[in-house]
């Protein structure tokens, strides 16, 4: 989709991609090709019980913080040590200012 991917990682139970997009892009059609893409390959590769979540969280990010952002992306498995998946989720919906219900989010 001429994305660029600047960072991908995770530690097993949920990914991070970092992308540079074009503003003609559509963040759903990406996100979209994203998952469909990965779950052939994953499933093409013998594992037969994968499946994405339906949804999907996604934040911009300034320039200035991209070497930030890759970063942390690059630590995940030590990052989430310290803080759950979970945790950090609610903190970033909250530090975004971004209304939800939990009981729609698990």
């Amino acid at each position: 989709m001429n994305a660029i991917p600047e960072a991908i990682g995770g530690p097993g139970d949920h990914a991070h991609v970092l992308l540079g997009l074009k503003a003609t892009h559509m963040l759903a059609d990406v996100v979209r090709q994203i998952k469909r893409g990965s779950s052939v390959w994953i499933h093409s590769h013998g594992v037969r019980k994968f499946a994405w979540q339906e949804g999907y969280a996604s934040f911009t990010v300034s320039p200035s913080q991209i070497n930030k952002v890759k970063e942390y992306i690059a630590n995940q498995v030590e990052h989430h040590r310290r803080k759950s998946y979970e945790e950090e989720y609610l903190e970033l919906l909250r530090l975004s200012g971004v209304e939800f219900d939990e009981r729609y989010l698990w």
